[in-house]
């Protein structure tokens, strides 16, 4: 019998004892976690892979591909769309170019194409995703193939600004993947889907995996339907306009074979160093935080030596992981982003690696300053990965993660929560540097390139920028929601003034600066309602994103400058009010109310670009 001191001394080597991996342990672990999840979450279906050692350790479906004809999830006969994993493949590709010197990493790009792009960004800028620019949004996905275009066509029509410096900042890319991928096409003398299909996927024995929208028809029937949520009609084959970024559907199987040359560094696909380089830790937004590899990112956790990339389409959410020192790679992905919103992915992936790699983070040092350091970093910040010079500016100013210290000086923001949904509690460990309470996340504050505080966390293809006090959130919000009540209530307050008149016998002068009063309420009104509608529409079906709809934004537009000529005329009006004498106070009020309701909307809509001459998000 071992003594109670004894068990008290193994009880926590006990807790952190490694489960064997093996494909019964495995089973029998994912078998109980991964179908309650996908009914709690209204999942359709989830494919998982694991190799080990250069062999498939496990591959399974749950659930089904096609819910309505009861087709269930198979590792080798349905076809997933992986995302932006997909993006590995182009990465790939790109360092087969390397190899045979035929693309320098940190040559100009320019070198590689036929038409122009803003000077000093390099493959090596684009791999990193620190080539600066903004996100492009039009025409990444279409509804239609018909809608495809060309490569160079869809590049030169939708070529971003440049918001940041080359090198300087971490804002991911989907643009400039496909810039990769034309360059690619450029120096290989090939079609880009024909280039993957032939030196990537053929060599591996992928032949279940393909770039080509729609897909060949031998391979239509193994297609999963992706869903919103399983309990809701199938949603059509999405089209990724961007295709070197996006667009392959996949295997978990054909996946496994990818995985494991990857592990093999490069087997049958690049040379050992090349292979090497590739994984290697390349630039990073904080020294304390994971960095980028060339295309992979670091997911460093568990004290383990991971990189991997996630991949999420409207309907389909993937992660793949590669355990470089353990040899172990790890595929899953879903059919429906569910009302988990696309989270069973990392679920399963954390509680696999706590399982079989299990991981307890060391305490960090107390801190003196961290009382001042939780307080000098609460605010807003925005991300990276954002639109300034066109209309999707507006989005700005809804996505501002929020800062915020706690009694017991940790911080949290709102947009780190727990899968329960309670906030994530980030506990000081260096300066400036912030662990999760009990767990390993990091946020890494410093101050950026323009002076302001930002922060990394683990995810290093972004960081987040602290937001000027006139863009705030917060700030627009007092401007711009008394704005609009004001002029709900005015447009309410008439019709009720005119009754209680007629009730009462009066009549009252008329008068055709009330009219325009009332009609730049309207306009006002009707402007960011359209908006909103349009924003709706758009979140049901990104698709609708494509130059089309300019002739929608274009007369929702028109309806926004009349409101700002009316927000003028209001001004107008309010002076003579004020000035005319003997004028009833509440007519006073009325004018000078809607008058300065008109230039906070008019602000409010000139500045977040809602207004833009520009069309090219």
């Amino acid at each position: 019998m071992l003594s109670r001191c004894t068990l008290l001394f193994l009880l926590p080597l006990l807790a952190l004892a490694q489960t064997t991996l093996t494909p019964a342990d495995v089973g029998a672990f994912l078998d109980g976690l991964i179908p309650a999840q996908i009914e709690r979450d209204d999942i359709a279906g989830v494919v998982v892979a694991i190799v080990k050692d250069g062999h498939v350790l496990f591959a399974r479906g749950y659930g089904y591909a096609d819910v309505k004809t009861k087709r269930p999830v198979s590792p080798d006969a349905t076809l997933f769309r992986p995302g932006s994993i997909s993006k590995l493949f182009t990465w790939t590709a790109v360092m087969q170019m390397v190899e045979q010197g035929k693309i320098d990493l940190d040559r100009d790009v320019n070198a590689y194409l036929d038409f122009h792009v803003p000077e000093g960004i390099t493959m090596r800028h684009l791999m990193t995703h620190t080539s600066g620019f903004e996100e492009a949004l039009q025409e990444l996905f279409v509804s239609q193939a018909t809608e495809l275009r060309p490569l160079r066509e869809y590049l030169t029509m939708h070529l971003p600004p440049r918001l940041f410096a080359p090198g300087t900042t971490a804002a991911y890319s989907n643009y400039g993947v496909a810039l990769a991928g034309y360059s690619l096409e450029r120096v290989s003398g090939r079609p880009f889907a024909s280039y993957i299909d032939e030196f990537v996927l053929k060599p591996l024995g992928m032949t279940r995996t393909t770039f080509a929208q729609p897909l060949p028809k031998a391979l239509e029937p193994l297609m999963s339907s992706g869903y919103s949520v399983a309990s809701s009609p199938a949603k059509p084959f999405e089209f990724v306009a961007a295709f070197p970024a996006g667009s392959s559907s996949v295997t978990a199987a054909d996946m496994t074979r990818f995985m494991i040359a990857h592990l093999k560094d490069g087997e049958g696909l690049l040379k050992p160093e090349t292979a090497r380089l590739m994984h290697s830790r390349q630039s990073g937004p904080h020294p304390a935080t994971n960095h980028m590899a060339l295309g992979f990112y670091e997911e460093n956790a568990n004290g383990q030596r991971i990189i991997g990339h996630g991949g999420d389409t409207i309907w389909f959410h993937s992660d793949l992981h590669l355990m470089l020192d353990a040899n172990v790679g790890f595929f899953i992905s879903q059919n429906s982003a569910g009302q988990g919103s696309g989270s069973l992915k990392s679920l399963v992936w954390r509680r696999f690696l706590d399982r079989y790699f299990p991981y307890a983070p060391p305490a960090g040092p107390e801190l003196k300053t961290e009382a001042q350091d939780s307080a000098a970093v609460t605010g807003l910040y925005q991300s990276s990965r954002r639109g300034e010079s066109s209309i999707t500016k507006f989005f700005n100013t809804l996505s501002q993660n929020r800062i915020y210290a706690n009694d017991d000086h940790t911080i949290s923001g709102n947009a780190f929560r727990k899968p329960n949904g309670q906030p994530r509690r980030f506990r000081e460990i260096a300066p400036l540097v912030f662990r999760e309470v009990d767990g390993q996340a990091l946020l890494a504050f410093r101050r950026g390139d323009h002076g302001r505080l930002e922060f990394a966390i683990d995810f290093p293809v972004f960081v987040f920028q602290r937001v000027p006090w006139y863009e705030n959130q917060w700030f627009s919000l007092a401007l711009s929601g008394p704005g609009v009540m004001v002029m709900l209530l005015m447009l309410l307050s008439w019709p009720i003034a005119a009754a209680v008149r007629w009730h009462y016998g009066r009549t009252i002068q008329r008068d055709w600066k009330r009219g325009a009063l009332r009609l730049t309420c309207i306009l006002f009104l009707g402007f960011l309602l359209a908006f909103v509608l349009l924003g709706a529409r758009i979140g049901d079906d990104i698709g609708l994103l494509t130059p089309k709809l300019n002739g929608q934004i274009r007369a929702i537009q028109a309806l926004g400058v009349l409101a700002c000529i009316g927000a003028l005329v209001s001004l107008w009006c309010a002076v003579r009010a004020l000035r005319t004498p003997g004028l009833w106070w509440f007519s006073k009020l009325s004018y000078t109310a809607v008058a300065l309701a008109g230039l906070a909307l008019m602000w409010f809509s000139i500045h977040w670009n809602l207004l833009t001459w520009n069309l090219r998000y």
